[in-house]
């Protein structure tokens, strides 16, 4: 049966950047991806082609920004981003669980203005109302929510460094990313498996905080070692290659927006006129088109509704603990096939309720 995989994250990724991942392992050049030296021409082309390809799909090339490929998951970058950045006071917008824990990190290193938080809300929507002060070092925030379901539409207007987590909605949707001095993101939600972070960073905003950066920690080091200053999570990267390889065969993000609307468009028109569910996102415009999140409007129907999507192949619907219910993750390789899928296992259970 084909199943349809509505993960979080680790996510969905193309078939085709599978069948090339699985012969890579058993053969990439007379080796396995997983045995060949980071410091080989093999993977020095993989790595740069990673970097080169990141850029373009942003519209960054040549625009004074580095990508880089580096461990430790945007959970590193909480901290990474203030070890570098905040020499004094920077601005947080608090938008759901992973907001929350940047907020934490950058306290170690400075002031944190929390510019508003929907956290009384339990995060259901996104804070409109706030100013972001101009003599802060940056102003921090993330683009989707994957908890809640959350996601901003546009980008914040404001006269300091623009600092984002983009970690499940990066290459999903476009945006201009010039107004961005950093984004980060997670690999595992839309670009490849678990195991390595996109950093975009702009040069000229680096090598501005008094303190000592340890090596490891600075973006810098990094930079002047093309992301190997130690052993880079080889396999990761060669993935989140062959992703970015797809989508520019697939027309490049303006392509694979159009994509994603029409999915979001067809669940959450479900979930709208469908009376045995209810969005948990209370504005419609907060709403995120990678993560929808909607619950039953009388759990009594529950039991009958999980038997049916997972007989129909259905993956990993199951909402998070922090809000209950179901939420279908519709990252970039999630076909149109696979929303209607449960779309048509909704309006089933409609009909025998």
């Amino acid at each position: 049966m084909l199943k349809h995989n509505f993960s979080a994250g680790p996510c969905i990724l193309p078939q085709e950047v599978f069948k090339k991942a699985a012969d890579a392992v058993i053969d990439f050049n007379d080796l396995s991806i997983l045995e060949i030296s980071h410091r080989s021409k093999d993977f020095v082309a993989v790595m740069e082609k990673a970097q080169s390809l990141a850029l373009e799909h942003l519209g960054l090339t040549d625009k004074g920004y580095k990508a880089l490929f580096l461990g430790g998951g945007a959970s590193m970058q909480f901290l990474m981003v203030a070890y570098n950045l905040l020499e004094n006071k920077a601005a947080y917008l608090n938008t759901g669980t992973w907001s929350a824990k940047a907020i934490k990190e950058a306290k170690l290193f400075g002031e944190v203005i929390e510019v508003a938080s929907s956290k009384a809300d339990n995060y259901n929507h996104i804070p409109k109302d706030y100013t972001v002060p101009s003599d802060v070092d940056y102003f921090h925030f993330q683009t989707n929510n994957t908890i809640f379901g959350t996601q901003l539409q546009s980008t914040p207007d404001v006269s300091v460094p623009l600092i984002c987590d983009m970690s499940s909605d990066i290459f999903s949707r476009q945006r201009d990313f010039e107004k961005y001095d950093l984004i980060y993101a997670g690999a595992q939600k839309n670009m490849g498996p678990a195991g390595t972070t996109l950093i975009v960073v702009k040069e000229d905003i680096l090598g501005k905080v008094s303190r000592q950066i340890p090596s490891m920690l600075s973006y810098q080091t990094h930079i002047s070692k093309d992301s190997m200053f130690n052993t880079p999570p080889v396999f990761p990267i060669y993935v989140s290659m062959l992703t970015l390889e797809w989508l520019k065969e697939y027309g490049g993000i303006g392509a694979i927006e159009k994509l994603n609307n029409q999915k979001a468009d067809l669940i959450y028109n479900e979930i709208d006129r469908n009376p045995l569910f209810k969005g948990f996102v209370i504005n419609k415009e907060d709403r995120s088109k990678m993560n929808a999140t909607f619950v039953l409007a009388n759990d009594a129907h529950s039991k009958k509704f999980d038997s049916l999507w997972k007989e129909a192949g259905i993956n990993g619907l199951n909402g998070h603990r922090s809000v209950g219910g179901y939420r279908a993750s519709m990252y970039n390789a999630l076909s149109l096939e696979s929303v209607q899928t449960l779309v048509d296992v909704m309006q089933h259970l409609e009909k025998q309720a």
